[in-house]
């Protein structure tokens, strides 16, 4: 960032938006936007009680299961849909209509058929994180080269040996890329999920915040959950930065 002749540190932007905040907050003009300093107090306050500890862990548990079904299922129908043009043709209008749709709508409707539990929840994050998986697995199986589908048949390899040793690790960068993604969508489902379906976790909380006009608390549990997406952001995309290499051994 430059202004002028002057080169300016990335977190500048940051640091200006931080401070604008801070000023807002201190003129009392909205109670909505607490002042930033508050906002971390908050935060360092509410992150070592049992109350916030009990919200991660049955928040946690919900979203690594979610995950591990949506990458589970996602990568293998991804890759499937990228080998066959059948195949394709019958998932590929279904996936884009679930990745385009206001997802919160179907949540009220698991809830129906698997009552207001976790499974729902769970289903929740996987109902958010899948659909960017499979595009991403089928977009990086499409772009392997054939010689190397056709090095695999020439060895004698069938179908589960060339899916696990060719067209997963040779499609690994867009499929880490969907799986950081649909990753960075699932906190946003397991949040709605827990709203939504049964106040507990993090939802339990913002609701004990919002409803009790909390804000600073509310704000500071919202910046945590900033902070993990970012997190994980961060990690799968360094993640993806060290297997760039199998993308140009498919060329």
């Amino acid at each position: 960032m430059y202004i002028g002749k002057f080169r300016l540190p990335i977190m500048s932007s940051l640091l200006i938006w931080a401070a604008l905040w801070e000023i807002a907050g201190r003129t009392g003009a909205s109670f909505i936007i607490p002042p930033l300093s508050r906002i971390f107090a908050r935060i360092i306050e509410i992150v070592p009680t049992p109350a916030f500890g009990d919200a991660l862990w049955i928040t946690g548990k919900a979203f690594i299961l979610g995950n591990i079904i949506a990458i589970c299922i996602g990568v293998p129908l991804g890759v499937l849909m990228g080998r066959s043009v059948i195949a394709d043709r019958i998932f590929l209008p279904w996936v884009n209509m679930f990745l385009s749709s206001p997802l919160s709508a179907l949540v009220p409707v698991i809830m129906v058929i698997f009552g207001a539990g976790q499974t729902t929840i769970v289903l929740t994050v996987v109902l958010f994180a899948i659909w960017i998986v499979v595009l991403d697995a089928r977009a990086g199986v499409r772009n392997i080269t054939p010689s190397l589908v056709e090095m695999a048949r020439s060895f004698g390899a069938n179908r589960f040996q060339a899916f696990s040793k060719i067209f997963v690790w040779a499609a690994l960068p867009e499929i880490l890329a969907g799986v950081r993604l649909g990753m960075i969508r699932a906190v946003k489902g397991v949040v709605i999920g827990q709203l939504l379906v049964s106040i507990v976790g993090f939802g339990r909380l913002f609701e004990i915040y919002s409803s009790r006009f909390l804000m600073e608390h509310f704000w500071a549990l919202l910046f945590v959950l900033f902070a993990f997406a970012f997190a994980i952001n961060e990690a799968l995309a360094w993640l993806e930065r060290r297997f760039e290499y199998f993308a140009a051994s498919r060329n």
